[in-house]
């Protein structure tokens, strides 16, 4: 029997289209390797509620690849530094010459990954990672002057134009493998934590979970997806975020399913599946910034010019904004979805980000922590990215000037109110176009605060800000 190959499970939960998985059963029988790392999860600002989520998922990866007669081999490390010693040793342990991985982005992570191949090309062995997330890799796609894109739009148009089907063909599940003499060991449960995990059943670990999603979306949602993804109070969107975020599905299991309902198309038909695969796009844009401009994977703003902004250090404010406790409903009800499920709309990202930057005048860098910490879909480079365009330090910057005006948000994108009801009820008893701006004469004895901020003052005060900066 040949020598066993490892494959190191990290942000790809799964067996389906899996790179790596595919590459390393054709060279012999797998061991699959799962690092937990959580000091230095946590260290980086990641929270319960992704945590879990990922041992959830590894549970779920563990009962399927015993299915196909893969052993599991968990190991618990302080950090990536500890990486490359524990790969060996379990190398050496089941007598594997190679090893697979597929790659990840931001800066901690691609230096672990080099510092691991290096130990296995020390020690006469062999580690290679794979490009699995991304249709290409960082460095494919270019501009005409050999840079990275710092912009989305022509980076999408170069994506869609130089895309080929062999790009998104899906990877062969490995079949059943004889049985080793290797023992999966299980994953130690979860320490205490600081938080306490969202309830499991709201975001269900695994493929079969993510499958379902990606079919009930296509089939009820995706061509309504352009209209009412903005809607919050709608059960408009995929909800598939969590499960890209730790590979329990794969861009291109998502892309195929679009062609399948589009006539295979992916940049044109269907208004709803286009601008939905746009926004798959815009997931693997990030992941090219990340490498392109390494300074966003250090605190960094991506235009450098805003990082001399005086932002304000108002520790009150930050911690209304951080309870839903503002006097903007439409913030205070987002901030209240996201720490009660661990998820929060994309519209109201946006918002709530706009609102901490422009209208508090408070450093983004704050809020992309707070966001971090709470989400289950928490991804360095999409939570990084968005952040900063809210903020006007990134790429794609909204321009410093727009500054949405939270209240115009809440009535265009919850006329009636019912999102505000649901996460904040005790504005529900309120006349429905009454509950986006409460006035004192209708809160009555209602515990609700009076906003911390006039919108006019506000707008004005960062407008000064960010002239100030084009003026140095």
């Amino acid at each position: 029997m040949p020598a066993p190959v490892l494959v190191w499970f990290r942000s790809d939960l799964r067996l389906q289209d899996n790179t790596a998985l595919t590459a390393a059963a054709r060279k012999g029988p797998v061991v699959a390797v799962f690092l937990r790392s959580l000091p230095h999860w946590q260290r980086h600002g990641h929270g319960a509620n992704k945590l879990d989520f990922w041992g959830r998922g590894v549970a779920a990866l563990n009962a399927s690849l015993t299915g196909l007669g893969i052993p599991l081999l968990h190991r618990d490390i302080g950090d990536f530094s500890e990486a490359p010693a524990t790969l060996l040793d379990i190398a050496q342990r089941v007598g594997a010459r190679a090893l697979h991985f597929n790659r990840e982005y931001p800066l901690d992570e691609q230096r672990r990954d080099a510092a691991v191949i290096a130990a296995f090309e020390q020690a006469g062995l062999t580690a290679t990672g794979h490009h699995d997330a991304v249709a290409f890799a960082p460095g494919e796609l270019l501009t005409g002057k050999g840079d990275y894109y710092g912009v989305f739009t022509p980076f999408a148009k170069a994506w869609h134009r130089k895309l080929t089907p062999e790009r998104i063909a899906l990877h062969d599940t490995p079949a059943p493998q004889p049985r080793l003499s290797i023992e999966s060991n299980p994953l130690p449960d979860l320490p205490p934590l600081d938080d306490t995990p969202v309830d499991a059943h709201l975001w269900p670990a695994g493929e079969d979970p993510a499958a379902d999603r990606l079919e009930r979306f296509l089939r009820f949602r995706g061509r309504h997806y352009q209209r009412q993804r903005d809607f919050p109070a709608i059960h408009g969107t995929s909800e598939l975020s969590p499960y890209l975020a730790l590979g329990m599905i794969s861009h291109r299991q998502c892309l195929q399913a679009v062609l399948t309902e589009n006539h295979g198309a992916l940049a044109e038909g269907d208004a709803g599946l286009t601008t939905w695969v746009n926004e798959l796009v815009w997931r693997e844009f990030y992941h090219h910034v990340a490498v392109g401009f390494p300074r966003v994977c250090r605190h960094r703003a991506f235009q450098r010019h805003t990082e001399a902004l005086a932002w304000r250090n108002d520790q009150a404010s930050f911690t209304a904004w951080c309870e839903g406790r503002t006097g903007y409903p439409i913030v205070d009800a987002a901030m209240r979805q996201l720490v009660a499920t661990g998820w929060m709309h994309n519209r109201l990202r946006m918002v709530t980000a706009m609102f901490l930057t422009k209208h508090l005048l408070i450093d983004w860098r704050r809020g992309e922590a707070f966001f971090l910490r709470h989400l289950v879909d928490g991804e360095f480079c999409a939570n990084n990215g968005g952040w900063q365009w809210a903020a006007s330090t990134g790429t794609d910057a909204a321009p410093y000037f727009r500054i949405f005006n939270p209240t115009t948000q809440s009535t265009r994108f919850d006329p009636d109110g019912n999102f505000l009801a649901q996460w904040l009820p005790e504005l529900a008893g309120l006349p429905k176009k009454a509950r986006h701006a409460p006035t004192n004469d209708l809160l009555g004895g209602v515990d609700y605060p009076a906003p911390i901020v006039d919108h006019r003052a506000a707008r004005a005060r960062a407008l000064e800000a960010f002239k100030a900066l084009k003026a140095e």
